[in-house]
């Protein structure tokens, strides 16, 4: 089903000298598929998306939703205009009463037509739901979600490209560099970047996709010109009960196996440097290459810079088991921390913004 499209809005003269690097950006729901059990796509489609988006591919491009609250009888609380310009409007979000301002979520473009006369993109939600039955309210709201439906959603503008005062916009970690072969390991909500990810790379990379799901009907297929191997694993097919993350754990140490002479010596020498503690019940994990430069960490991690070594691994998902992969990666193969992002998208029995 699609929405009866607006009409366009009338052309208005840019008076601003500089351009911010992320915008509010008005849309609606055009579109809805029912990918899986697991997962439901929504198109949003908008005229104000003429200016969303990066130069080049979205690859694993983060944005913001702003879900609506909803009444008692299930109709959406109108939400409160959106001033991303103005560096004070994150503070002034939340001052809002939380029955008016809605509930703020991240999520991964998983595919952009910009060019298109009318531009959209998708968003793969993910319905996940906890032992009693309880969704988070992106998930509910995706479950009911219909053409017509309004949002707000905080993305990259693409015009700060062409403002020589504009930064460059965070939401992108993927920066493999010079490496030829990679691996990009994650559970149900690092798959729309996963596949995003895949479907731009070049036919010269090589390596591993390892992607855990709840059920193998959430099994989806992903395209890529690179020479990728994809792993689906699925928990409901496991032979006995396994936690979030056991599947993924054993597939990323069969893929990436620690190197020989570790393996050969006994007691067995250390493969790299432990890296720093993070408790993941009260920070968030997110240790990129771009962050360590950027944050003075590189003098702890000497070597050639970020994105000049053979192999790059992303790997993103619940935090408990990005960490233990971080761990395993870094101080038993040895892979130097600036050749790997980290990214904990979300904690077990914790909201995420």
């Amino acid at each position: 089903m699609t929405a009866t499209l607006p009409p366009p809005p009338a052309p208005t003269a840019t008076a601003a000298a500089t351009e911010p690097m992320t915008r509010a950006f008005e849309v609606t729901v055009t579109a809805t598929e029912q990918l899986s059990p697991g997962y439901r796509r929504i198109t949003f489609g908008g005229y104000a998306l003429r200016d969303f988006g990066v130069h080049g591919d979205t690859l694993d491009l983060r944005i913001k939703l702003m879900i609506p609250s909803r009444t008692a009888d299930g109709s959406s609380v109108p939400l409160p205009a959106f001033r991303t310009e103005d560096p004070g409007w994150y503070s002034a979000w939340l001052a809002l009463d939380p029955a008016v301002r809605g509930t703020m979520r991240t999520y991964t473009v998983r595919q952009a037509r910009l060019d298109a006369v009318y531009p959209e993109i998708d968003v793969d939600f993910v319905l996940h739901r906890d032992a009693a039955g309880n969704a988070g309210p992106a998930a509910d709201w995706a479950e009911s979600a219909a053409p017509g439906d309004r949002l707000v959603l905080i993305g990259p503008n693409n015009r700060a490209a062409h403002c020589v005062t504009a930064g460059r916009y965070a939401g992108i970690e993927w920066r493999p560099g010079l490496a030829r072969r990679v691996l990009l390991a994650g559970d149900e909500t690092a798959v729309p970047a996963i596949g995003a990810i895949l479907a731009s790379l070049p036919a010269d990379l090589s390596g591993h996709a390892i992607l855990e799901v709840p059920s193998a009907a959430d099994v989806q297929e992903l395209r890529s010109h690179a020479d990728i191997a994809v792993t689906w694993l699925a928990r409901d097919a496991a032979a006995g009960p396994v936690h979030h993350g056991d599947l993924l754990q054993a597939a990323v140490r069969a893929a990436v196996p620690p190197p020989g002479w570790a393996e050969a010596t006994s007691p067995r020498p250390p493969a790299g440097p432990e890296p720093e503690d993070v408790n993941v019940d009260r920070d968030i994990l997110w240790e990129t290459p771009a962050l360590l430069e950027a944050g003075g960490h590189a003098g702890r991690n000497p070597g050639p810079p970020a994105g000049a070594l053979p192999f790059y691994a992303w790997i993103a998902g619940e935090a408990a088991s990005v960490k233990a992969l971080r761990r395993y990666l870094v101080r038993e193969v040895g892979i130097d921390r600036k050749q790997v992002a980290f990214m904990g998208y979300w904690r077990q029995g914790r909201a995420e913004l």
